[in-house]
């Protein structure tokens, strides 16, 4: 329905003409996408604060089993939207966390929100509260760092309910500088009515 709605708005203002909506409306949004990505985002993603804060929760969360990893999930979803989240706020004070949180600022609105992941699809840093800890089940996760290096993996049309703002976000594996081997991946919400 929300790829429809941004497809439909392209048709009636004369950009697009001759394929299915639902089509366009997926081609219309990534290419802009990947080179917002290209041009604003990939220059920082080899930063040693992004790497390392990577590596250290790798190094962390590389034994854990899927109920450790499900625990975990589950102890972040009841305290995102409570009072008292001790967990939530220690990932939020994180010095990856106060980057993200920077460079979202920085965009002036066409950021939306961003968070890093480690290996295992768990966030490691964030510029604001995600309702769950674990994406390792999600195509952010799964279309960035199962894939391998270089990958750029652009989701679809989404409108947010508390700014009535087109958004989709957009997906890139992190890899380590030095080696070329991914060690994480990040994702980043981008206002599609300011592109």
């Amino acid at each position: 329905m929300k790829t429809k709605i941004f497809a439909s708005a392209l048709l009636a203002a004369g950009v697009l003409a001759f394929a299915p909506a639902s089509a366009l409306a997926e081609e219309a949004h990534v290419a802009p996408v990947k080179d917002f990505i290209s041009q604003n985002v990939e220059g920082w993603l080899t930063d040693p604060l992004v790497i390392s804060a990577i590596k250290e929760q790798n190094a962390k969360t590389s034994g854990l089993d899927q109920a450790a990893i499900d625990a975990l999930d589950k102890d972040w979803r009841a305290q995102a939207t409570a009072s008292d989240k001790p967990f939530v706020d220690e990932v939020l004070s994180r010095a990856l966390s106060k980057f993200l949180m920077e460079k979202k600022d920085g965009s002036q609105g066409m950021i939306t929100e961003m968070f890093v992941m480690d290996a295992k699809g768990l966030n490691v840093g964030q510029s604001d509260v995600t309702s769950d800890y674990w994406q390792g089940d999600e195509a952010k996760w799964q279309k960035t760092y199962s894939e391998g290096p270089g990958v750029v993996f652009v989701d679809e049309v989404e409108k947010d309910e508390s700014t009535q703002a087109l958004q989709s976000q957009a997906s890139v594996t992190i890899s380590d500088p030095e080696t070329g081997e991914a060690i994480g991946a990040i994702t980043i919400g981008i206002n599609l009515d300011m592109l």
